[in-house]
């Protein structure tokens, strides 16, 4: 009988083809996230006409998808704890399905803030998951590359979405739009049931899914021999933190600077997403053009990630933050004084 510990197995594994397909499919569902989450805002002066309100009507709309998204995430993260980060994530991806087909048949504002809500529970719940599945896919040399490449699916989704937009909206309306993209992500739920395993540490604290946690390992090229006994010492070794542990005297600082830099940087970002359409109709563009706006700002949001980890990887952390939020302040300088 060998003992196998299955956290110094992943993290010094190879990085095999198996391997690629299960980051890439983790990959899919941040994609399709993303594009749900971004599909409101191009819709919103067709909705507006169709119903009769302002356009600022949608405003809580947008904000009650936020909020949904980020008790969604907390509820996600302990879901996926507690019962599996598979079955988390494909909840997730399942609910923000059936949630953005039934916004297709909304009938005021009323009912789509409603249904805005509940699907930002399953648009929040499924980031958390897909990042912690495809970091315990992959060996430790690798790690860094899945987070960054699921981060980047968010902006990636919202330029689809805009693109989606410019093809669906002018000819079909709003409602096929929130019909496709509901549609899409239960189809690739359906399809990952089949194909997306369980995290391997999670099945290791579960005796009954030895045998499934045995057939994983063999397949991202693992010997593990049948009468194998998994442990994961890495997990025990990890001691248990509060989050007030973060505010003590030596990490206060570091804290609510980071804190800071991530609310701003998102404020910064929502807003955009949420708004840059309705600017450019409202300067004149058709709603195709102004869906393709979204997806400028989304491409850039990729391209600046990109950029910004190469860097980061030269010069640290620090330099590479301070510079690109001032290349941010910058651009938001030039677009509050450019004219169209």
């Amino acid at each position: 009988m060998k003992t196998v510990d299955v956290g110094a197995a992943l993290d010094d594994g190879q990085w095999g083809a198996h391997q690629k397909l299960l980051v890439f499919a983790t990959a899919l569902t941040i994609i399709l996230d993303g594009l749900d989450n971004q599909l409101l805002p191009p819709a919103i002066s067709v909705m507006a006409r169709e119903w009769g309100v302002q356009p600022s009507a949608f405003a809580l709309v947008l904000t009650s998808g936020m909020v949904g998204m980020m008790i969604g995430g907390f509820i996600g993260g302990a879901v996926g704890d507690r019962l599996g980060r598979r079955v988390a994530l494909l909840g997730s991806v399942v609910l923000f399905g059936l949630l953005t087909i039934l916004i297709s048949f909304s009938t005021s504002v009323e009912m789509l803030l409603g249904l805005r809500f509940l699907a930002g529970f399953g648009l929040g719940g499924a980031m958390p998951n897909a990042a912690a599945l495809s970091s315990e896919y992959v060996p430790r040399r690798k790690r860094p590359f899945a987070v960054t490449l699921t981060i980047v699916c968010i902006p990636l989704g919202g330029s689809l979405a805009g693109f989606v937009g410019a093809l669906i909206l002018p000819t079909w309306g709003w409602r096929a739009l929130f019909l496709t993209g509901g549609i899409v992500p239960l189809v690739l739920a359906a399809v990952l049931l089949k194909v997306l395993p369980e995290s391997p540490r999670f099945m290791a604290r579960r005796k009954e899914r030895w045998p499934e946690l045995r057939a994983l390992l063999r397949r991202l090229g693992h010997e593990v021999p049948a009468d194998a006994v998994f442990v994961d010492a890495g997990e025990k070794a990890v001691a248990k933190a509060s989050v007030g542990q973060l505010f003590v005297p030596e990490f206060r600082r570091d804290t609510i600077a980071l804190c800071g830099s991530f609310f701003f940087c998102l404020l910064s970002v929502y807003m955009g997403v949420n708004w840059v359409p309705r600017m450019l109709t409202r300067s004149g563009f058709d709603v195709g053009t102004a869906s393709y706006g979204l997806t400028a700002f989304n491409v850039g949001g990729v391209v600046g990630a990109i950029i910004g980890a190469l860097v980061i990887m030269r010069v640290g952390a620090r330099i590479s933050m301070l510079a690109m939020a001032a290349g941010a302040i910058a651009g938001s300088v030039v677009l509050a004084v450019i004219t169209i």
